[in-house]
Order: structure tokens, then sequence, then C-alpha cells
């Protein structure tokens, strides 16, 4: 946590007096995926080390629309779990203290449910919560949603480990 309120997701600060999410480009410094598989567009921690949140808005220029054979388009119910796990970084950084040399192994999903899929045109908000942090081993709550409905919901783990490991 940065001075007046400020969460640091790279060397830039994003004030929560601002937007509260973080810019685009910071989501890129956060996570090491790029397109095709960078699922979350824009990261927001709510509470450092234990909350944060991720949007993610569904479009037909995404890869895996292009396949759709169908005029259904929705986001496979894999992906999402994917995005779900992609912002579980903003919470991981505020449990390591040299978040630069660490990185985030998604390990294990426990416990997914999907109730309806987000389709085209639809804006996912991913909210993750940290459950429980031990040895740099993370579980996970994720809980995705669509205009309040929810989405999918899954229990999930992460194990963090220096680039060296």
């Amino acid at each position: 946590m940065g001075r007046n309120g400020s969460v640091a997701l790279s060397d830039r600060e994003v004030t929560r007096e601002e937007s509260g999410w973080a810019d685009p480009l910071d989501v890129l410094d956060v996570l090491g995926h790029r397109y095709p598989f960078l699922l979350v567009d824009r990261l927001r921690v709510v509470e450092s080390g234990r909350r944060a949140q991720g949007l993610k808005r569904v479009t037909t220029g995404d890869w895996w629309s292009e396949a759709a054979d169908s005029g259904l388009w929705e986001m496979p119910g894999t992906l999402v779990v994917e995005a779900l796990a992609q912002t579980s970084a903003a919470v991981l950084i505020g449990l390591v203290n040299e978040s630069r040399g660490a990185v985030g192994y998604f390990a294990a999903a426990d416990r997914v449910r999907f109730r309806s899929l987000p389709r085209v045109g639809d804006t996912l908000t991913l909210a993750v919560e940290l459950v429980w942090y031990r040895r740099g081993v993370a579980r996970l709550r994720g809980v995705a949603s669509v205009a309040g409905r929810l989405a999918v919901s899954a229990n999930f783990t992460t194990v963090i480990r220096g680039r060296a490991a």
C-alpha cells in the first residue's frame, strides 16, 4: 500500500481516488500472460493481500469466439475459471514481500460450479478472496458474475515460487 491509499501494481501507482481500476498496461506488468491468453482487462485491489476484482469484456474479437459455430458465442467455462485465477494475481502481490521475483502457478481447482456462461457483449465481473496462505501456497475463492447474476464459482490453489525455483 502506497501513499494516499494507493496500491502499487507495478512501478506506477494507481490511486483509489482516480477510478480504483488499474490501467490495462499495469495488468500486463502483473500477469505474465499475453494475447491470446490474457483473460482480464482490468484489475482492482480491494484489500491488499486479501481481496481483488477484475473485469473482462466479452467480445467477438476474442480468439475463442471465432471458433463458435452456433450463434450463442458463449465464453467457455474453463476460460472463466482461468480468468478468476489471473485475477488472483492482484491478491498475491500483497502477500509476497518481493513480488517482482515471485511467480504464481495455478495448481488446482475445486468445487467449480457453472451456473450461466457469459455471452458476447457481456462484462464479466471477477471477485477473488484469499481463504488462507501458508509457505507459498494460497487457497482462494473466486466468483464470476454478469450483471449481478452468478456465472461461475470456484475454489482454487496457487503456488508461489521465486523465479529461480
